[in-house]
């Protein structure tokens, strides 16, 4: 099969592509991300993506041909300067909120928007976006990050409209949100001092998604799963 990762120059990404080249069902991995970062591996192609500007993911989509796996691995919750999570609603900024949500939820739209019409339509094909167990609303009993939480909570609400209209068009294909758990990475790094459960490398981390998403039927489309496979509610 042939995969695209978006976002192959984060931790979790890099760590996609490199566990999906190692496959031998797998003939190419597309590695998109806004550096074009290259990896040592003939299977591997990189390439440039901005997911917050359109004419970059339609010209990307464009030259990217057919694909089974699709898998949007960005994201953004803090750049340690002036974004960070809220504690408190006196924290809310609207640049905040737009710069996040253009990076958590419009930025994965929109590669769907171009990338659902090159999976086949008569094979089981993926399609998956990170996203975090904070967007789940029942689940909240803490509140604060309100724009990264909200941006996720949207997401979760575009996967379950996309995989809708991709079910109409390839009845074995999957759309889902996958969370990966806490994940040493740049993302999280200055936020999981305090988590009481293990920290996963980005390796292992890529390695349960891929688990999650090998096992999955088609009618459990448009849902979110964690690491383990187990759905987050919403």
């Amino acid at each position: 099969m042939r995969a695209a990762i978006i976002g192959a120059s984060g931790g979790i990404g890099g760590a996609f592509v490199n566990a999906l080249a190692a496959r031998d069902d797998v003939t190419e991995v597309l590695a998109l991300s806004r550096s074009g970062t290259a990896f040592d591996n003939p299977k591997i192609t990189p390439g440039h993506i901005d997911i917050t500007h359109e004419n970059s993911v339609l010209e990307t989509s464009q030259q990217a041909g057919e694909l089974d796996w699709v898998i949007v691995a960005s994201g953004i919750l803090s750049d340690g300067e002036a974004l960070k999570p809220e504690k408190s609603w006196r924290d809310l900024n609207m640049d905040a909120f737009e710069r996040v949500f253009r990076i958590n939820t419009f930025g994965p739209a929109l590669v769907a928007k171009h990338f659902l019409p090159l999976l086949p339509r008569k094979r089981r094909a993926v399609f998956a976006s990170l996203s975090a167990r904070v967007g789940s609303i029942s689940d909240n009993g803490l509140g604060g990050w309100h724009a990264y939480r909200a941006s996720k909570t949207a997401l979760n609400m575009l996967i379950k409209n996309l995989s809708i209209e991709l079910g109409r068009r390839n009845a074995e294909a999957i759309c889902v949100g996958l969370h990966p758990g806490t994940v040493a990475t740049d993302l999280s790094a200055k936020f999981s001092g305090g988590v009481n459960h293990e920290i996963f490398t980005p390796d292992q981390s890529a390695g349960y998604l891929i688990d999650v998403l090998d096992d999955l039927p088609a009618d459990q489309t448009g849902k979110v799963f964690d690491w383990k496979g187990e759905e987050i509610p919403a």
